[in-house]
């Protein structure tokens, strides 16, 4: 799945391989893998090392050089490790790296991916702060040094080492692609150094290149920053977990190597390892971590448990499900991952516009550098100087870096709340919504029938007999009606119940001290000519709610009524009208029938229901939807919900009582599927958009405003420098604050 192309409408069209926009391009020979290093990695998985590529701009500049390579399925970058993981067959593997070295990227093949730790992070800043160091003795020796060939040539000698320290390598990128015709940011940046130096500015020109150097540097941290808010999700699982072994003995084992179907232990206060199913014990679960749950979880045995959770009360016993590389963690931060390599709507603009921008700012300066001598008789020198600090102010990094520091940031904050979006454009989108529709059960509703209502019928019998009856017939029954009654009553001293059996389609039957009884459905009830006209008009009157009748009945009268439902999920009512108040309407799809549907659609504050849909009548009302409504949603759970889920312009799954299905099939998944994260998503949805247009409006402003200063005569290089640094950080500063905000 290696996407090349630069699609403009449908989000699900938009899923590209690059994370990012900024600065720079390189320069050195590519390092061919010997046949004994070749075998040392994963087979069709292509791990390099790129030690040059420092941001988002020189990704882009690898991604296009790859875009002749069909056989790539995917590109995965990750900056601050500086490294590149290509799934390509292995025969392809040197022309790839072949292709790489022909934009100017050392290349360097790997088994295994590099770790950077806090020591080396810290020692990359070393580096430029010398530089900066350097520069401003340059900048004293120019200032205060005797104007004389020594310390002239001193003061230069000063400079370039400055430069060298801090730019050498963003000077030969930016020499190679002027070499190659191309004016991308490490161009412009080079070109206004050399010529500073050139014309004998060459205090500033150390300056410019240190500062720059410097910014790249923190530009890189904080993209870093908004990453490792995801990242740092691979430090909750513990690496080991405690196994029940054949002997009964508990031993500490490596998650990874815990296969499924093995019995784990967890303490109170210990995270889980791994994902399960509890078999053993009770206790409150802190899922916060995953799911963004404010509250701990009640966990009983049939429960299920998520990897990097904290048991809080008591100890559990859990079934391992999924193997340490897929538990529901393990896919949050892969999806995330992948979700970092789609490029919003906004991104691809300010790519696009970065693109024509940059070539245009190398026209004008070179107009003035030219036009200013011979149309209003300027001095070369100081129309050739104002022609540089115009490359400097203009440099697009501000502008570039603004889109990718801001999306990610958004991605974490969602994430953070337990909403898993697949891709910045989805983040972006979903403020467009104008309608969703959702499904009924599991969705709006718990998705688990409960016993809602229970009446007595016969005045002669004894309640209390009854109801332990009932609970004994229902709890040896697997039918859903059958153990919502089970557990509503909750009886534990139940009867012996006897010639046990069930007719399907009507209920069960048994006999307790010799006398015979049947816990049956309205129809069964019917048919054994035990409806009278009151019972009749009291089943109609529940069903007419929605709710499934179950009665207890012996061989001459029925002895009582259980009425069972789908309850209506404590959150959603408030997800309604939240979204009602967000301008977006609701419609459910469901494939219950009308009355249910209708009963839940009115507890909820829905108006629009559609009720007896097969799945592909709910995906026929989602394509009719779209019709009507530029933008929909669709929210549901189920396998027969992922048609509708893969065709509407957002698909929300639910996480934790959704299938795998319907997660694949969507586009975002709520971890705890609390519907209220629907109108959560469409307000992060609009601040990340907001923040956006800010970031992009600061950054073009400060460049008009010392552009215009420039031609004015009122700004120097290092001033201009000091403008594109602080611009940008200002737009990632900015970004940042959504990692911030709790709302």
């Amino acid at each position: 799945m290696s996407d090349y192309h630069d699609p403009e409408s449908n989000p699900k069209q938009t899923q590209e391989t690059n994370s990012c926009g900024c600065q720079h391009a390189c320069s050195s020979a590519v390092k061919t893998p010997d046949a004994d290093k070749k075998s040392n990695a994963i087979p069709g998985q292509l791990l390099l090392r790129i030690p040059t590529m420092d941001c988002p701009t020189e990704e882009g500049e690898i991604r296009r050089a790859l875009e002749g390579f069909p056989a790539i399925r995917r590109l995965s970058f990750d900056l601050p490790a500086r490294m590149l993981r290509i799934d390509v067959p292995t025969e392809h593997w040197a022309d790839v790296q072949a292709a790489i070295g022909k934009v100017g990227f050392d290349a360097e093949l790997l088994s295994e991916p590099v770790q950077v730790d806090a020591a080396q992070a810290r020692n990359q800043f070393l580096q430029p702060i010398a530089a900066l160091t350097v520069a401003i003795v340059a900048e004293a020796v120019a200032y205060a040094a005797p104007e004389t060939l020594f310390w002239k040539l001193l003061g230069m000698g000063i400079a370039g080492v400055a430069i060298a320290l801090s730019g050498l390598s963003v000077f030969k990128k930016g020499m190679g692609a002027v070499l190659r015709g191309q004016l991308n940011i490490n161009a412009l940046m080079s070109v206004a150094v050399a010529g500073a130096f050139v014309i004998g500015e060459w205090p500033e020109a150390a300056m410019v290149m240190a500062l720059y150097a410097i910014a790249e540097l923190i530009e890189a941290r904080a993209i870093e920053r908004a990453r490792n808010a995801i990242k740092s999700l691979l430090d909750l699982s513990p690496q080991e977990a405690e196994v029940r072994q054949p002997d009964g003995q508990w031993l500490s084992v490596a998650a990874k190597e815990v296969l499924i179907g093995a019995i784990v232990r967890v303490r109170p206060g210990e995270r889980f390892a791994l994902d399960g199913r509890v078999i053993a014990g009770q206790s409150a679960v802190d899922q916060s971590p995953v799911t963004g749950e404010s509250m701990p979880v009640e966990k009983a045995p049939g429960d299920g448990v998520f990897a990097g959770t904290i048991n809080q009360s008591g100890a559990l016993e859990f079934e391992v499900t999924a193997p340490a590389s897929d538990t529901v963690l393990a896919r949050i931060i892969h999806a995330v991952e992948e979700a970092e390599g789609s490029r919003a709507p906004t991104q691809r603009f300010v790519d696009r516009f970065a693109a024509i921008y940059t070539p245009a700012v190398f026209a004008l300066a070179l107009g003035i550098a030219l036009a200013g001598p011979l149309l209003f008789g300027w001095a070369w020198m100081a129309s050739i100087y104002k022609a540089l600090v115009i490359l400097v102010i203009a440099c697009p990094c501000a502008l570039v870096i603004s889109t990718p520091v801001t999306v990610v940031s958004g991605l974490a904050a969602a994430t953070r709340r337990g909403i898993l979006i697949k891709g910045g454009a989805y983040l972006e989108e979903a403020r467009k919504l104008k309608a969703v529709a959702l499904d009924k059960t599991g969705t709006v509703t718990e998705g688990r029938p409960k016993l809602v209502a229970q009446v007595m019928l016969s005045p002669t019998a004894e309640e209390a007999e009854v109801l332990r009856i009932a609970a004994a017939l229902a709890g040896r029954s697997d039918h859903p009606v059958s153990k919502a009654v089970a557990s509503g009553l909750a009886i534990q001293s139940a009867v012996e119940v006897t010639n046990f059996g069930a007719e399907a389609g009507r209920g069960v039957f048994g006999s307790v001290n010799g006398r015979n009884y049947v816990l049956g459905n309205h129809r069964w009830i019917h048919e054994r000519n035990q409806c009278s006209a009151e019972l009749e008009a009291l089943m109609a009157e529940h069903e007419q709610q929605g709710r499934t009748v179950a009665i207890l009945a012996d061989e001459e009268v029925p002895l009582f009524l259980f009425a069972v439902a789908d309850t209506i999920k404590a959150s959603s009512q408030e997800a309604i009208a939240e979204l009602r108040t967000l301008g977006v309407r609701t419609v459910m799809l469901t494939g219950d029938n009308p009355a249910t549907a209708a009963s839940i659609a009115a507890q909820s504050g829905i108006q629009d229901v559609r009720a007896n849909l097969l799945p592909q009548e709910k995906l026929e009302a989602i394509q009719k939807l779209l019709e009507s409504d530029t933008t929909v949603a669709m929210v549901g759970d189920g396998i027969n919900d992922a048609p509708a889920l893969a065709t509407a312009s957002i698909g929300f799954a639910m996480g934790n009582a959704g299938t795998h299905t319907a997660m694949e099939a969507a586009d975002i998944v709520i971890m705890n599927d609390d519907l209220r994260r629907v109108p959560e998503t469409i307000r992060l949805s609009q601040r990340t958009h907001r923040v956006l247009w800010q970031n992009i409006s600061l950054a073009l402003g400060i460049k008009v405003i010392f552009l215009l200063l420039a031609i004015f005569d009122s700004a120097t290089m290092w001033m201009a420098v000091f403008a594109d640094m602080g611009a940008s950080l200002l737009v990632v500063f900015n970004g940042l604050r959504l990692l911030k905000d709790r709302r």
